[in-house]
């Protein structure tokens, strides 16, 4: 499962690099919890909340269905 959200993530970066932000996988645990690390300009934006949940969570879902949550810290 790591490999298929690690696959999802690359297919969301270029959106995040292009403002001058990124994301990195830190964990997927074994109930399909994902924890990840937003970085650059995304890292304490305003909007990172939004960007995490409409965008990184529901493109992981959408590839690897069996994850449960996307929490960033």
């Amino acid at each position: 499962m790591k490999e298929r959200v690690l696959r999802a993530l690359e297919s969301v970066r270029p959106g995040l690099q292009a403002d001058g932000g990124d994301v990195e996988l830190v964990d997927v645990d074994e109930n399909g919890k994902v924890v990840v690390r937003l970085t650059g300009a995304c890292d304490g934006c305003p909007m990172s909340k939004i960007t995490l949940q409409q965008g990184i969570e529901r493109i992981i879902k959408t590839q690897v269905p069996e994850v449960s949550a996307v929490e960033a810290i």
